[in-house]
């Protein structure tokens, strides 16, 4: 099928089964709050590069990840038992995605990109995860929640393995709250040893139609991690 045009006053998206091969769904629109919660309602999220449009993708397979088939491996387990970085929730959700900007030499993490997602944030959708050694950022991620499943975006690294760190800890607080999927979007290795696999688009499309029913945990997640306490 051709790729279908979106206008800056329509926001419906085609079914995310007509996407091309390779992903692609549509191409256009802008990236308002509401279209933006439309389209990760149904499977379907930006991405395109600097001075491109906007290119809306819903990929088959999809990558996800249960919280419980996280993998931790061993040489992990001393990051959290010996204490080596420290974690927050919604601490600095703008430097987080600024970070992860600079670490892609070409980045998909526009001007724009990063002002819709922090609108999102301000609204309680969007949250980060800090990664902190010696006071300093050492790592975090970004991604956004509705009901029980959480969309991740990117993630970025100072030290090593300190987003390996925030993102099995993110899995850890999302289980114990009773998400049933963490949205990857596509396979690499890095997320595949942690336990990311892919799954038929139809698959993902369904436990996202159960999820329209869930609420969804908006605002701060600060305290999250204080009620461990």
């Amino acid at each position: 099928m051709p790729i279908f045009w979106l206008s800056e006053d329509n926001t419906i998206f085609p079914d995310p089964r007509h996407a091309e091969p390779e992903g692609v769904l549509a191409v256009g629109g802008d990236l308002s709050p509401e279209r933006l919660l439309k389209a990760y309602a149904q499977g379907i999220f930006p991405w395109y590069g600097p001075g491109e449009p906007i290119l809306w993708w819903s990929p088959d397979p999809r990558a996800v990840l249960f919280p419980e088939e996280l993998r931790v491996s061993k040489s992990m387990r001393p990051y959290f038992n010996q204490g080596k970085f420290s974690l927050t929730f919604d601490q600095d959700f703008k430097t987080v995605i600024q970070l992860c900007g600079k670490v892609r030499r070409h980045t998909w993490i526009t001007r724009d990109m990063l002002e819709a997602y922090t609108r999102l944030h301000e609204m309680g959708y969007a949250h980060s995860v800090e990664v902190w050694q010696d006071g300093k950022l050492a790592g975090g991620l970004y991604g956004l929640a509705l009901g029980r499943v959480f969309f991740g975006e990117s993630m970025f690294t100072k030290v090593s393995n300190a987003s390996k760190f925030g993102f099995i800890a993110l899995v850890r607080q999302l289980q114990a709250r009773g998400f049933r999927l963490v949205d990857c979007q596509q396979e690499t290795h890095h997320l595949a040893s942690l336990g990311a696999r892919p799954i038929p688009r139809d698959t993902f499309l369904e436990y996202l139609r159960q999820n329209q029913h869930e609420a969804t945990a908006r605002g701060s997640w600060r305290a999250w991690l204080e009620e461990e306490h």
